[in-house]
């Protein structure tokens, strides 16, 4: 195996041979210990003969009445002719990765994410202070950690978390503001009241006259937990009411399932892929076996948004397609959970669907349409401001 990989960097010459009796000169040229590697007769008084280069003058010295020129050239000889020939490619080449790879280093904008401006300048300063600003070098990780954990240290009031994340030529902060609890003393005054319409389930109320009874339904805006504190229908005190109130609420959505479907089945087969994007051109390198469908996650090695070329290392992961093919039933039943999914996804913790039903199924050609009513144990808690009216004075 050694050999034949240290053959292929031998330097060997085809060369064509014209003339009479070709093979007499063949044996005078095996006399004088010519290596032939390979003979192809082109006809009777014409071949290609490949030998190794050293014994290309020998023969040259031996040919008398034939005539000799080289054909092609292996080994060394033709790198060194494929380099010669693309010496200002190749050159150019290099010297784009080195700039790629320059360029690739420099920090081109820095931005920070939170719509509180003056959070927003504070970060950008620190950050211009530790040398993360435009055209600068990027920093190493361990850098970065750094410079996070200074800045949390010096404005821990004012900053609960911070992440620095390097994508590409951009440094981009998310930062969560550290707000403190307001006191109690500084809320309005307020009702608690219906945000939507229900039925009431529960009524937490820590501050305030519960003015509702569980079972009742309500509108929005309807009053439940009352910031009047009354006696005798007269109002004794004024608060901010504070409490949660639950209420069963209901909602009616379309949803459309299909009978035939094209889904996506992750095998276990994986693979890291170095990949070179050049214009809209992807070269996978050495992927021998590469899969027919597959699911990619891709980290940017080298990259600018101002070259036209970038190497990446892709994380490869086999797909089957799958063609589902659905009974009207097994579509309805399919619906039913897309719906609920749907549903479940707006809800908290605390809140949950009681109930569901189907209203009304429109079976197409390709699909259904299902109409479905979903009872639904929900928060309704709002607010309402008391706006209190001036106290006239007593007429003498």
């Amino acid at each position: 195996m050694k050999n034949s990989f240290i053959s292929l960097f031998e330097n060997k010459v085809v060369i064509n041979i014209k003339g009479k009796n070709i093979n007499r000169f063949l044996k005078r040229l095996i006399s004088h210990k010519v290596d032939l590697l390979d003979i192809k007769y082109i006809n009777r008084n014409e071949i290609n003969l490949l030998v190794r280069a050293k014994d290309y003058k020998k023969i040259e010295e031996l040919k008398t009445i034939y005539d000799i020129f080289i054909v092609d050239v292996h080994g060394m000889l033709k790198i060194k002719r494929v380099v010669k020939i693309n010496s200002i490619l190749i050159i150019s080449f290099i010297f784009g990765v080195i700039f790629l790879i320059f360029l690739s280093n420099v920090i081109f904008d820095v931005e920070v994410i939170h719509t509180n401006r003056e959070l927003r300048t504070l970060i950008l300063n620190e950050l211009q202070d530790d040398g993360i600003v435009k055209l600068r070098f990027q920093k190493n990780y361990d850098k970065v950690q750094e410079i996070k954990s200074r800045i949390l240290s010096k404005h821990k009031d004012k900053i609960e978390w911070l992440e620095i994340e390097n994508v590409g030529t951009k440094y981009i902060i998310r930062v969560e503001e550290r707000k403190l609890p307001v006191p109690d003393e500084n809320v309005e005054n307020r009702h608690i009241v219906a945000r939507k319409s229900a039925i009431i389930k529960k009524i937490d109320a820590e501050i305030g006259e519960v003015v509702r009874e569980i079972n009742d339904y309500v509108k929005p805006g309807d009053i439940i937990i009352s910031g009047e504190i009354k006696l005798y229908d007269q109002v004794k005190d004024v608060t901010s009411a504070k409490g949660k109130v639950y209420g069963e609420v209901w909602y009616q959505t379309k949803v459309t399932y299909p009978l035939t479907r094209r889904t996506e089945r992750l095998l276990s087969n994986r693979k890291k892929v170095l990949v070179i994007q050049f214009l809209n051109k992807k070269i996978e390198l050495f992927n021998l076996k590469p899969f027919k469908d597959k699911k990619i996650k891709q980290q940017k090695l080298i990259y600018n948004s101002l070259l036209p070329i970038n190497l990446s290392l892709e994380e490869q992961q086999e797909l089957k397609i799958v063609e589902e093919m659905n009974t009207i039933d097994e579509a309805i039943d399919k619906a039913l959970s897309k719906g609920k999914e749907k549903i479940e996804e707006k809800l908290r913790e605390d809140e949950y669907i009681i109930s569901q039903n189907s209203l009304k199924v429109d079976i197409k050609s390709s699909k259904i349409e299902l109409d479905i009513f979903y009872v639904v144990y929900e928060d309704i808690t709002s607010y309402q401001p008391i706006v209190e009216m001036p106290v006239e004075p007593d007429e003498e």
